[in-house]
């Protein structure tokens, strides 16, 4: 990662994955991060219900084998996801973040539930509320007017408006979270 701009997972020095996993292992000695471990690991406390319920949906969406815990190669598989994730990638991890009930579908409930967990989480002013943000999405989207969006809608529709798509990366980029991670673990080099 070092200082180059665009640095990818895959251009981690030996030393730098080791740090990265001396982090981990520093933080959730088990080797298995919980649900507790990982809002502490990202320094989250004092959520409220609905940002907690949030953070529980993120974590399992990293939780890939649903076993209750993120292990080394899921963290990885995360970090991975927010330093290089290309758009159909993201994409779909935000149709999962979004499908909150697991159902296949986002409907207006669960965008807006999600959208102002979000919002509350990071504290950053928005130009539009979540209630705006969540019609325009499915005023856009929802071609058929059923009220949910299927992953394909989901996915077609976002690539298809650079206001929208643009939009849901800033709500979602975590790129400040690693940073933070890393300036922790390495403190004399920052990403940029």
């Amino acid at each position: 990662m070092g200082n180059a701009p665009g640095s990818t997972l895959q251009e981690l020095s030996a030393c730098e994955s080791h740090q990265w996993y001396r982090k981990f292992m520093t933080e959730c000695p088990s080797g298995q991060l919980t649900f507790h471990e990982f809002k502490k690991f990202f320094g989250l406390k004092n959520l409220s219900e609905t940002s907690n319920e949030y953070i529980k949906t993120m974590f399992k969406t990293f939780d890939m084998n649903d076993d209750g815990c993120i292990d080394f190669m899921e963290y990885v598989a995360a970090l991975s996801l927010v330093l290089k994730g290309g758009v159909q990638q993201k994409l779909r991890w935000y149709f999962k973040l979004y499908d909150v009930d697991g159902s296949g579908c986002i409907d207006r409930e669960e965008l807006l539930f999600i959208f102002k967990s979000i919002r509350a989480i990071s504290g950053a002013e928005q130009e539009i509320s979540a209630e705006e943000f969540t019609d325009m999405v499915f005023d856009k989207i929802d071609l058929n007017g059923d009220g949910e969006l299927s992953q394909e809608e989901f996915m077609e529709g976002i690539q298809a408006d650079e206001v929208l798509l643009k939009m849901l990366t800033q709500s979602l980029d975590l790129t400040h979270v690693v940073k933070k991670i890393y300036s922790e673990i390495n403190p004399e080099q920052q990403l940029h």
